[in-house]
């Protein structure tokens, strides 16, 4: 397929591979002391107290990650407008420092206007740890071009 992406080329049940991630326990430290300076994603000791049993990446800083692999895996090879929000997003499992992060996204919903150029997909946006089970879902709509 050449050219960029069409809302056309959104049929549900389609999915994108949207890479891996290496998370470090520098990324973690370095988007915590930033964003999201809990203890539990800032200190090994106090993050081994917490319920989450170790350190653990921030949510929000999956959620980054996810959107980036998002933008890579799919939004950069479409014709685009962008998104309009996130009505859901879980985090299942703790991200841990040393995994390898996957991200497939699956069309869950394609609805063209009736009026515009373009329509609106609904991606489920599924983050796999190293052990290839589920650490976060994401619903994300995206508004695409029609051809």
């Amino acid at each position: 397929m050449s050219g960029p992406l069409c809302f056309e080329d959104f049929a549900v049940g389609r999915v994108f591979d949207c890479g891996t991630y290496a998370l470090t326990k520098e990324d973690v430290f370095e988007f915590a002391s930033e964003f999201d300076p809990q203890p539990h994603h800032l200190d090994e000791d106090a993050a081994k107290a917490s319920m989450l049993k170790g350190l653990s990446a921030s949510g929000w800083h999956v959620c980054a990650i996810a959107m980036r692999m998002l933008a890579d895996g799919v939004i950069l090879k479409a014709k685009g407008l962008g998104g309009v929000g996130a009505p859901e997003g879980r985090w299942m499992k703790p991200a841990r420092p040393g995994e390898t992060l996957r991200m497939e996204a699956e069309v869950i919903d394609a609805k063209p206007s009736g009026s515009k150029p373009f329509g609106l997909v609904t991606f489920e946006c599924r983050m796999f740890d190293s052990h290839e089970q589920i650490a976060m879902i994401s619903m994300t709509p995206i508004i695409g071009k029609r051809a």
